[in-house]
């Protein structure tokens, strides 16, 4: 995975295509993941979950705290509430 800063984006290109999560970072230190794309040719693949597990380890790893304004993120963070722990103050999921 990619950062794509000037797109502000995760990506993962694989067979040629590119999945990508879009991104605002503020200056408080929050990341408000805003949208998740998987192309068709890959939909079906397990991407989608790939790519928001690594954009909220990179989250982490960034020290950010996560608002999941995408409901694919938001769902993946419910599906495994280990992640709870990167969301942003009295927000939950």
């Amino acid at each position: 995975m990619t950062d794509n800063t000037n797109k502000k984006q995760f990506e993962w290109s694989i067979q040629g295509h590119t999945a990508y999560i879009e991104y605002i970072i503020n200056t408080k230190g929050v990341i408000f993941l805003t949208h998740t794309e998987v192309p068709k040719a890959l939909q079906g693949e397990g991407i989608g979950s790939k790519i928001v597990f690594e954009a909220l380890q990179e989250a982490e790893n960034r020290d950010l705290d996560v608002v999941p304004l995408c409901p694919f993120v938001a769902a993946y963070i419910r599906r495994h509430p280990e992640w709870k722990r990167v969301l942003a103050d009295n927000y939950n999921v």
